[in-house]
């Protein structure tokens, strides 16, 4: 497992094109084109404002840049450089601008979610009932979701459900799914299986460290019937799961270490070394409690994703911020809970193996697979701290994203596949 060394970014805002050829990252109201191989720079874009989102073409050959505080968005061209369009969106604003699926054309929604606009095909707007909550594209269809509202899709036929969803996205196989539901509604996620998470706020009467209730329910995507469901509770006591903690040891410093030019060079004297333990059951998690009269209490499984083989399924469940549950799907059952020692910020799978990547906000990255857990400590210099972290489509590399900061991992997939 190698390093590169760090280049500058900003608002998280780094993509790898659809084909994996290039790397575009964004540092304030440029933006910078490298070579994935080399990560020498091939095109550097000047835009008129600091860019608050970027998004590539399905062909990566265009890439958006959207400004929503000017309601602004350019988009560039790899092969043409000197060629560049602007949308102006003027008094209405702009909250979210994304690439439709042959990448020639741009769905801009405005302010307030007034109107839906797609940019050189059609135009069409609409004021929904409530809330516009999400655009969802698949193939030439356009869909819209809004609460409480009916789910449209292109020819404008109606599906029977009726959803108080807060989030959709989409599956590898164009099933939808939804995620990040308020507490009290119910989303589903279609994959192979359809799935959704009920949490329920405890009441006066029950206060123990149990008494949040946060399920995951399997569906049927055909019937939309109840397989089976995955609770998240405080005390495992499953013998077949295998429970990985984290546990952080602290090197120790002579005085000779001491002196003001390794403190000053930022080195990684202080740093900590933390390795995974596995834990005999039953092991008790630990359990923040949430506060009911806080409004928009963290609680439910607010993370979900789906292994590309479809074989496993991570969850998180925010009043256990440090803990990832890994499922069996084929077999219905818990597979490894991961404790970390500090909140989990971001996981994510590997696009072509069953691995899981996730960080906690630290110098370390983690690395799950059905073959064990591993701490990698980030050998960077001034405390590179990852905040969250996306796959290369190819799997053999991992983009690691600090606050104003980022760096490549490469994998040694040839060595793990033997």
């Amino acid at each position: 497992m190698n390093f590169s060394e760090v280049f500058k970014q900003s608002n998280q805002l780094c993509k790898v094109s659809p084909d994996g050829k290039c790397l575009a990252t964004c540092v304030q109201y440029r933006l910078v084109v490298r070579d994935v191989g080399t990560l020498q720079i091939l095109q550097l874009y000047t835009c008129l404002d600091q860019i608050s989102h970027m998004d590539w073409s399905s062909d990566s050959l265009f890439i958006l840049c959207a400004m929503y505080k000017r309601g602004l968005v350019q988009v560039w061209s790899l092969e043409q450089p000197d060629w560049h369009c602007k949308i102006d969106e003027g008094s209405i604003g702009l909250v979210s601008s994304r690439w439709s699926p042959d990448g020639r054309h741009i769905l801009n929604t405005t302010e307030f979610h007034v109107s839906v606009k797609l940019v050189r095909a059609w135009v069409r707007a609409f004021m929904p009932t409530e809330v516009c909550l999400y655009i969802c594209l698949s193939g030439f269809n356009c869909c819209w979701l809004a609460r409480k509202g009916d789910l449209k899709i292109a020819r404008h036929q109606s599906l029977k459900y009726l959803w108080n969803m807060g989030a959709m996205c989409m599956s590898p196989s164009n099933v939808f799914k939804a995620n990040s539901s308020p507490p009290d509604s119910y989303p589903t996620l279609p994959a192979h299986s359809h799935w959704e998470t009920t949490p329920t706020l405890p009441g006066p009467e029950s206060q123990s460290q149990n008494a949040v209730t946060v399920k995951v329910r399997i569906l049927n995507h055909i019937t939309w019937k109840k397989i089976t469901q995955f609770e998240h509770p405080a005390a495992i006591n499953n013998t077949k799961a295998v429970v990985y903690k984290e546990v952080v040891k602290r090197p120790a410093v002579c005085s000779d270490d001491l002196s003001l030019h390794n403190i000053t060079i930022g080195n990684t004297l202080f740093n900590t070394q933390s390795k995974y333990e596995i834990c005999p059951t039953p092991v008790q998690l630990p359990v923040v409690k949430p506060d009911p009269d806080r409004a928009n209490p963290k609680i439910g499984v607010s993370t979900l994703a789906f292994s590309s083989d479809s074989r496993y399924l991570a969850t998180k469940n925010d009043n256990m911020a440090s803990v990832v549950w890994v499922w069996d799907v084929q077999k219905m059952s818990l597979v490894a809970v991961l404790e970390q020692t500090a909140a989990v910020r971001c996981f994510q799978w590997d696009p072509r193996r069953p691995r899981l990547a996730l960080c906690t906000g630290n110098t370390k990255l983690y690395l799950w697979s059905p073959a064990g857990c591993v701490s990698v400590q980030v050998p960077t210099e001034g405390g590179f701290q990852v905040q969250s972290l996306k796959w290369h489509c190819s799997g053999d590399s991992l983009i690691l994203l600090g606050k104003e900061q980022l760096c490549l991992c490469y994998m040694d997939n040839d060595q793990e596949d033997k």
